[in-house]
């Protein structure tokens, strides 16, 4: 009766990251090889105040979670010690977070993820940590829409006071 206990805990943890792989805008896998206990607290501590949930799995357990998710490109990078850090909210948070750690902490490398259901490698995942926030691509599209507008106004404004000099 024990095993079938052990294999129903199995299947309820793979379950579980199914799960969040399913419902995560963003999934991001690294390997934290390297770190000590006070680096992966840090990492733990800023994750945890973004609302990124961070975990350290079974690479067995994740690779029969991504053939239930069917996330099975995924499968590549699950070597090795692996971490893997899953957003609800922010498809970049994480990445953004993992990225910047990466860069301060030689020991940790990301390997690859998952964002909005499409598999990404390193690479683009790097990539995806380099953009601005939602906020400041908001605000770079608000001023390149404004651009033409406000140059139509001066413009206008330079025509205005060239009559006004002339009458």
């Amino acid at each position: 009766m024990a095993n079938a206990k052990v294999i129903q805990a199995k299947q309820d943890a793979v379950d579980v990251v199914t799960g969040k792989l399913q419902n995560s805008v963003s999934t991001v896998v690294a390997d934290y090889r390297g770190l000590n206990v006070a680096q992966v607290t840090e990492l733990r501590k800023q994750l945890r105040e973004a609302g990124v949930d961070f975990q350290v799995l079974k690479n067995t357990l994740v690779r029969r979670a991504t053939a239930a998710a069917e996330l099975t490109e995924l499968d590549a990078v699950l070597t090795g010690p692996t971490a893997i850090a899953f957003s609800e909210t922010d498809a970049v948070v994480a990445a953004k977070i993992l990225n910047d750690f990466a860069k301060k902490n030689d020991a940790l490398k990301l390997k690859g993820g998952v964002v909005e259901g499409r598999v990404i490698d390193a690479d683009q995942l790097k990539a995806l940590a380099e953009l601005p926030s939602r906020e400041g691509l908001l605000s770079m599209l608000l001023s390149v829409l404004q651009a033409p507008m406000r140059n139509f106004a001066l413009a206008v404004k330079a025509v205005a006071e060239k009559e006004e000099q002339s009458a």
